[in-house]
């Protein structure tokens, strides 16, 4: 094929489908791939509704699971081979990535990804389209076992990775541990931190947030629930070893630095887009917490986070709250909800 269908990105609200030049193989170590399914990001929701201000036009989707339709002599998957793809690009092979820090690889421009390539950056295509390429598809792609479903692997990549980071490194070093995750605007990587935190054998997990559905699915993950309620005045009361800010406001940051206890660990999942954002240091240090921020290293976490899932211990489809057609994509972009899945 010479050209192919890709759903990109204009403005909030506004996406399309056009004829684009279709990918080729390029070097020995490329492959292309078929998107099979791909799921609607935290990110997607606020690029589409406005929320995070993302400059189009660019091809959208970046959470894909497909099928490899060709490759090069240098790719170990045939096609045919279902397989995840990593939404940042890294090669394995320069220092950043021998050291885990795929999300910062060398061969690439910064913040190289799949379906984020707004403001002049490179657009390496999209998972809503016919085929990508994917450079170093030796390193990059994850074949998922017969057991797991293109639905449930489509979002690994990323969403549950991130969730999967904020717990995972902290309750290898303090096993049984209490969890705390606070949920907001991440919505869905906020879920499955409690899932994996569940998942990881946490002594125990609370999920606070002030959305109804949020709570009904963290119930679902196994996670206690309860209202954040920051707005009528809620202080800390509990402290937790281990803390996920998954809200995305400063006055839920500062919560969580409230509740993590000394010598605890705090990520933070969550994006902040303003220029300066208050940050309450001085508890933080009286505490002697560690704090946490930054994108996930998605290639570097996903094969045991596919591992957990493969086994039946983590089970993310809870978040799930509607499995909808690729060629509703551009319309249900902005629909509410913690997870939207696609499929071809």
């Amino acid at each position: 094929m010479t050209t192919m269908q890709q759903m990109t990105f204009f403005k909030p609200g506004q996406f399309e489908w056009r004829e684009v030049p279709a990918p080729t193989l390029l070097a020995a170590t490329d492959a292309l791939v078929r998107p099979l399914a791909v799921a609607r990001c935290d990110l997607d929701l606020h690029i589409a509704t406005g929320f995070v201000p993302f400059p189009g036009p660019f091809a959208f989707g970046h959470e894909m699971v497909g099928e490899v339709v060709a490759a090069g002599e240098q790719v170990p998957h045939a096609p045919g081979t279902r397989v995840i793809v990593p939404f940042q690009l890294s090669c394995g092979r320069c220092y950043y990535c021998r050291r885990g820090w795929t999300n910062t690889c060398t061969e690439f421009p910064p913040f190289a990804s799949y379906g984020l390539a707004a403001g002049g950056k490179t657009d390496f295509g999209g998972g809503f389209s016919d085929l990508v390429r994917v450079p170093f598809a030796d390193h990059m792609l994850v074949p998922i076992p017969a057991g797991v479903p293109d639905e449930v692997a489509c979002n690994l990549s990323d969403n549950v990775a991130d969730g999967w980071r904020g717990v995972a490194g902290p309750l290898a070093e303090r096993p049984g541990a209490k969890v705390l995750v606070i949920g907001g605007k991440a919505q869905s990587v906020g879920l499955y931190a409690a899932a994996a935190a569940v998942a990881l054998g946490a002594g125990a997990v609370t999920y606070l947030d002030d959305d109804p559905a949020r709570l009904v699915a963290a119930a679902a993950l196994g996670a206690m629930t309860g209202p954040l309620a920051l707005d009528q005045g809620r202080r800390a009361e509990t402290q937790f070893e281990i803390v996920v800010e998954a809200a995305g406001d400063p006055a839920a940051l500062a919560f969580a630095i409230q509740s993590t206890a000394a010598n605890g660990v705090l990520t933070v999942v969550s994006m902040y887009f303003d220029r300066a954002t208050p940050v309450p240091l001085t508890q933080a240090y009286y505490k002697g917490i560690t704090v946490h921020t930054g994108r996930v290293q998605s290639s570097a976490v996903l094969g045991d986070v596919l591992g957990c899932v493969a086994c039946g211990k983590l089970h993310p489809q809870p978040v799930t709250h509607r499995i909808a057609s690729f060629a509703e994509a551009a319309d249900a972009m902005t629909e509410a909800g913690p997870k939207l899945i696609f499929t071809r």
